[in-house]
C-alpha cells in the first residue's frame, strides 16, 4: 500500500500518518488570557527540541470553523505557556479539556482540576500533574493548510523553569515512569501508557556524550 497525501485519495478507511507517527507525548498546555480567564488543552503535537537551554515547540490547527486555538493566542498574548505532565489517573481530566469549549471557559472548573501557582508564568499549572515546565514564549511559525483546518501555529518556547513532585522520583533522582504512568498518543482515538522501561546506552559513546543522553549535569 503507499499513495501520495494531497495527490491521491487514502486507500485505507483510516489515514495512516498520525497513526505512524507514535507514541507521541501530551502538551497538556495551560495558559491564562489577558483578561484573566484559565485555559487548559491538549496537543500530541509536542516535543522538546533542545536542551541548553532547554526550549520545547507545540503545534496547534486551528478549530473547526477555523479561529486559532486559545492556547496560542494566550502565549502570544501574555509571553508565557506552561506544559503539565498528563497521567493514564489524568486521562478523563484531559479528554475534558480537549472539547472545544467556548471562550472564557475556564476549562480547569469543567474537568474538576485543581489549580496550583507559577512561580513565573502568569498563569496556573494542573496540581494533580507530577511535572511542569513554565515556558517563556519565543515565536510562533504560521504553516499554511490546504483546507482551514489544515493551517498550523507552530509555537516555540524556553522552558524557564521545571517542577517534579518529589515522590515521582526514584532514589537515584530520576523520574519513576512506573509510578507517573505518563499517557501518550498513538493512532486514530487510542492512546498509550508508558510502565515498562528499558536501558540501552550507545556504544562507544564518550563519556561526555553518554553523560548528556542519560541527562547528567
Amino acid at each position: 500500500m503507499h499513495y501520495a497525501p494531497g495527490r491521491e485519495a487514502c486507500p485505507l478507511p483510516f489515514s495512516p500518518f498520525k497513526a505512524c507517527t507514535v507514541p507521541r507525548p501530551i502538551g497538556w498546555l495551560s495558559t491564562v488570557s489577558a483578561a484573566g480567564v484559565a485555559n487548559l488543552a491538549p496537543y500530541s503535537q509536542w516535543q522538546n527540541l533542545s536542551f541548553d537551554p532547554p526550549m520545547v515547540m507545540f503545534a496547534a490547527n486551528p478549530y473547526s470553523d477555523g479561529r486559532r486555538k486559545h492556547t496560542v493566542l494566550n502565549a502570544e498574548a501574555t509571553g508565557w505557556f506552561v506544559w503539565n505532565m498528563c497521567t493514564f489517573a489524568q486521562k478523563d481530566a484531559m479528554n475534558i479539556t480537549a472539547m472545544e469549549w467556548p471562550e472564557g471557559t475556564d476549562e480547569f472548573e469543567r474537568a474538576g482540576l485543581t489549580k496550583a501557582p507559577c512561580l513565573d508564568a502568569p498563569g496556573p499549572r494542573v496540581a494533580e500533574s507530577p511535572a511542569h515546565f513554565e515556558c517563556r514564549y519565543l515565536s510562533t511559525h504560521r504553516l499554511r493548510g490546504q483546507s482551514q483546518a489544515g493551517w498550523v501555529d507552530v509555537v516555540y518556547g524556553e522552558v524557564m523553569r521545571i517542577h517534579v513532585q518529589d515522590e515521582m522520583l526514584t532514589p537515584e533522582g530520576k523520574l519513576d515512569y512506573a509510578r507517573i504512568a505518563p499517557l501518550a498518543r498513538v493512532g486514530y482515538h487510542d492512546y498509550t501508557v508508558v510502565r515498562d522501561t528499558f536501558p540501552m546506552p550507545i556504544p562507544g559513546a564518550s563519556p561526555a556524550a553518554a553523560a548528556g543522553l542519560e541527562g547528567k549535569p
